[in-house]
């Protein structure tokens, strides 16, 4: 099948990038279906770089041609695609999204990847981090951001926490003042719809079908 006789959105991901793990949750719990094409960030597919030469992933590109670089809108595609106006409006925590995009996702990487930087105290930035966590400990109740399930709030920010507890399991899973954060992250890592997305596929060749993504996945 040529590219011009694709029948879905094809996106490509990376199967451990936290941005490309939002995009997929949202594409998955929304009932959308697309071409999955599974990348290694250190051979990425000429194509992708055609589409979005910036490099990196998520890359959506629609059936019309359009093409969404960027996780979070193409969270905001997938919802207000495939769901109801009053799901689709429902972005609740629009500021701590924020917040965690930009600040707690700045010391996230100069804690886990502090050998990327000059003169970084990795330390430092861990507990730059942890206080913005005491926010989110401060807002959440038992149980998920969205309301009884999880939804786009949880998917936004939760994949951003994981790789922040990678960093050093033991001594987040130490951490006894933010209980809330530990239980909601937890309670998504052990949730079956957060299983599904962090399936493993073989990495996607030129030329090749992707995998069916997303519906009933």
């Amino acid at each position: 099948m040529s590219e011009s006789e694709r029948k879905f959105p094809v996106l490509y991901s990376f199967r451990r990038c936290p941005y490309a793990m939002r995009a997929r949750l949202a594409i998955s719990e929304s009932n959308t279906l697309v071409e999955l094409r599974e990348v290694l960030l250190r051979d990425k597919p000429n194509h992708m770089l055609l589409l979005s030469p910036k490099g990196t992933v998520p890359v959506l590109w629609l059936c019309d041609g359009t093409v969404i670089d960027e996780s979070f809108e193409i969270m905001k595609w997938a919802y207000s695609t495939h769901l109801s106006d009053d799901c689709s409006k429902k972005v609740n925590h629009g500021d701590l999204i924020a917040l965690v995009d930009s600040k707690f996702k700045y010391h996230l990487d100069r804690y886990k990847y502090s050998s990327r930087f000059e003169n970084i105290d990795a330390n430092h930035h861990r507990d730059c981090a942890l206080n913005i966590l005491y926010k989110v400990e401060d807002v959440l109740d038992i149980g998920w951001l969205n309301g009884v399930t999880p939804g786009f709030s949880d998917f936004a920010i939760l994949p951003f926490i994981r790789q922040y507890r990678i960093a050093d399991i033991t001594w987040f899973d130490s951490c006894a003042d933010i209980p809330k954060v530990k239980y909601w992250l937890n309670e998504f890592l052990n949730w079956d719809g957060f299983k599904n997305i962090m399936k493993k596929y073989p990495q996607w060749q030129e030329g090749q079908e992707g995998i069916q993504f997303g519906f009933e996945n």
